[in-house]
């Protein structure tokens, strides 16, 4: 992710970054209590944002935080955002907390009103060698919360398995949960072997990734059946080739993992087709 472009959205207002202020009491900041989302932006024009819309109501109902801001309101924020920063290829990315407090207690007060922050950061392209190299994955122990599949503010687990990949020499931690594979740290994950594609199913142990989505219509695109079924360990370690999705990196290939080459330790033909129609897809969407 690159520096915060100049406007950020403050409580409905589109306000200088360095101007935002949020009281430190807010739960957000104290407490982890919020809810947040990236939305991808291609030619200044965002990537499936009702899909979006409808995993940030999820959370804010799975938290009883409600909701500040009907669709058609969201919606016109959004705009608003990304042509106050100048439009083009970005990610929003958008928190709800909810709200501060007169102290710090556990138990929400009644009458609180939600914080709405969010600000820009420009999308780049994968760098040519990145895509002609690939990207190298650890496999760690899940340690997360049980209900990963709302998008919290409240990441320190993902961030000390980021922390513990680079450690490693890795670009990005797969989880497992015993012979299971969870998911990226932060992507969802894809495994190939024999020509068959597989990804786990949503659950309360994996984020309902919508860049996972965009993969599978791409997928289908393309005449390739998708798996969505438990995958193993095992099957993770002996993959033809391994993908990771998200909503900034779109998919990448996995060619190394846990030190050793995936498949033939370089991106998949399999993996390059996906990559070459995610991108007219992206057009399609885009205008």
């Amino acid at each position: 992710m690159t520096d915060a472009l100049p406007k950020s959205l403050l409580n409905g207002a589109i306000v200088p970054v360095v101007d935002a202020r949020i009281s430190p009491l807010d739960r957000g900041f104290l407490f982890g209590d919020g809810i947040y989302e990236v939305v991808p932006v291609y030619a200044g024009k965002p990537l499936r944002p009702d899909a979006h819309f409808d995993r940030l109501q999820d959370g804010l109902t799975a938290l009883e935080i409600a909701n500040p801001y009907s669709r058609t309101r969201w919606a016109a924020l959004l705009r608003e955002l990304i042509a106050a920063n100048g439009g083009g290829d970005m990610g929003v990315y958008l928190e709800v907390s909810r709200g501060a407090g007169k102290g710090r207690d556990f138990l929400p007060e009644s009458d609180m009103q939600p914080t709405v922050f969010g600000f820009c950061f420009r999308l780049a392209p994968p760098r040519p060698e990145l895509l002609a190299r690939g990207i190298s994955a650890a496999t760690l122990e899940d340690i997360r919360w049980q209900r990963c599949d709302i998008k919290s503010v409240a990441l320190v687990g993902p961030v000390m398995l980021k922390i513990e990949a680079k450690r490693l020499g890795a670009d990005e931690a797969i989880l497992v949960r015993g012979e299971r594979l969870a998911e990226g740290s932060s992507s969802a994950v894809f495994v190939v072997k024999d020509g068959r594609i597989a990804t786990p199913p949503a659950s309360h142990e994996r984020l309902p990734s919508i860049t996972r989505g965009v993969v599978g219509d791409v997928l289908d695109a393309l005449g390739l059946p998708l798996d969505v079924r438990e995958v193993g360990r095992d099957e993770l370690l002996t993959a033809d080739e391994i993908w990771i999705a998200s909503s900034t990196r779109e998919a990448l290939p996995v060619t190394v993992l846990d030190g050793k080459a995936v498949g033939q330790g370089r991106p998949g033909s399999i993996w390059r087709r996906v990559f070459e129609e995610f991108q007219a897809l992206k057009q399609r969407e885009a205008g």
